[in-house]
Parts: C-alpha cells; structure tokens; sequence
C-alpha cells in the first residue's frame, strides 16, 4: 500500500513540475518578449541578457554593437537557442529572431515541435505565402510566423511555384520547419 501512495506522490510530482517547465518565462514567446528578450532591447544589452549564455556573432565585426547583421545565441552547454538578425534602424535593435530551440513556446503553447493543426486551432491565419521551397504561415495579431516545408504538401502542390496554397491544402501533421519573430 505503501508503495502504491509513494508512486502517485512521485507520478503528481512529475506532471507538477512538467507543467511548471511548460510555462518557463525564459522560453515564452509573446508580442513584446522571446524569452530573456524584451521588443525593446538594443543589440547593445545582449552581452547583460545573456551573461550566461555565449553570443557568436559575424566574424567580420569586431564589436557586438557594431554593424553586426547576424547573432547566435547558444545556451551553456552548446545547443543554440536563438538566431537574431538586426535591424537596420540608427539604433540597433533585434529585427528577425528564429526560434531553434523546442522549450521556446507562443503562450498559446505552440514551439518547434507543433504541427500545422495545432497552429489552426490556437491562432486566426492572416496569410499564407508561397515560396520556392516552402510555405509560410502568418498569424493575426501576432509577430510569429512560421514557415512548412513544401514537402509537408501533397505532391501535386510541390513544385508549381505559381500556385497560391491555401490553409485547407495544407495536411494537419505538417510539421513546422521554422518559427520566427519579426520585429521590424
């Protein structure tokens, strides 16, 4: 009997903390944060923002707040997080994020590891664009985007770049190829 208690104590325990690891703010995706960054951070506080985390940028400039077009974010430990783009204000600021790492999730719970219906269920689709090897997927009142690989599609819908594709097109278990944040 003992056993049987000290079991379900452990069982509640890990889908406890499961859940509290869903809704880590280090890894939530809104329209004003990705994560430890705020809409309003400066290519500047990135060495404070990620002071435990390595920052690679262009080999080609010798100062993060320099002209710097492309960022890499890795965690401690190697796996890389995050790619930021700058933007091309006077002031730098982060213009385009990709999401890499599957822990960063939309509040609606949506990450990397989502498909194309659970997509459909959580947001309003603004728009689908076609593009030569895949299709992206813009949401209302939203700065995420995602992008599905055209092979995700039915063969006929593949290779006909001239073709618009629509949300009904698109199979349910899509999978997202890449997530994005735009904040230019």
């Amino acid at each position: 009997m003992k056993n049987i208690q000290f079991i379900s104590v452990l069982l509640f325990a890990l889908i406890f903390i499961q859940c509290e690891e869903d809704k880590d703010p280090g890894f939530l995706i809104t329209n004003s944060q990705v994560g430890k960054l705020m809409r309003t951070s400066n290519i500047s506080d990135l060495e404070h923002i990620f002071i435990n985390d390595s920052i690679v940028r262009d080999t080609l400039q010798p100062t993060l707040a320099s002209n710097s077009k492309t960022i890499k974010i890795y965690e401690r430990g190697g796996q890389q997080l995050l790619t930021l783009t700058t933007s091309s204000d006077s002031i730098q600021k982060i213009g385009i994020i990709r999401i890499l790492d599957p822990r960063f999730r939309t509040e609606e719970g949506i990450g990397l590891l989502s498909t194309f219906k659970e997509i459909k269920d959580k947001y309003v689709i603004k728009k689908i664009v076609t593009s030569l090897n895949n299709v992206i997927i813009f949401i209302e009142n939203s700065d995420v985007y995602f992008t599905i690989d055209k092979e995700e599609l039915p063969a006929s819908l593949r290779y006909d770049t001239s073709i618009n594709i629509e949300e009904v097109q698109i199979p349910d278990n899509s999978k997202i190829k890449y997530m994005m944040v735009g904040w230019d």
